[in-house]
């Protein structure tokens, strides 16, 4: 994965400043996500901040991970589904319209998590991706992650005050 670009980093720049997944935020998670065969495929390692509590990771960032892997997913899902590559124009960002995560166990801080997405369904502007989230082999959450794509006039120039 190290030699291919990640989904995110083929979003137009002035939809680049998510939180969790924006390239051009310099505060920001940084979420990377790939292809590995017909899943998607993120592996991110949470800082000792990232904690609820001690030895474990916070609730939000398992589901910012989910989000934004969700949400690159259904991007490059988009783009398969039309065969065209993703820097091609006019380019597709989606957002979330609906988040739904289930914990089913602690999640450990130290280790790297890996979040794989599987799409379930892509049907004009909507795009549905199912997640698992592992911790060294274990399941410690998943979830369900309904996006829409952006409308067009999303895609104008912007840049954060």
């Amino acid at each position: 994965m190290e030699n291919q670009k990640a989904f995110q980093d083929y979003y137009p720049e002035s939809l680049s400043y998510c939180y969790g997944c924006g390239r051009m935020n310099d505060h920001g998670l940084h979420i990377k996500s790939y292809w590995d065969a017909e899943e998607s495929v993120c592996v991110y390692e949470p800082r000792p901040y990232h904690i609820a509590l001690p030895g474990y990771v916070y609730g939000g960032l398992i589901a910012s991970l989910i989000d934004c892997h969700g949400t690159g997913t259904a991007a490059a899902a988009a783009y398969r589904a039309e065969g065209r590559p993703m820097d091609s124009e006019p380019a597709m960002r989606f957002v979330t319209a609906s988040l739904h995560v289930d914990y089913l166990r602690p999640t450990p801080l130290g280790v790297p998590l890996e979040v794989r997405g599987h799409v379930r369904e892509v049907k004009g502007r909507k795009v549905v991706i199912g997640v698992i989230m592992t911790a060294q082999g274990t399941v410690c959450a998943k979830g369900e992650v309904v996006t829409v794509r952006v409308p067009d006039d999303w895609l104008t120039e912007y840049r954060p005050a």
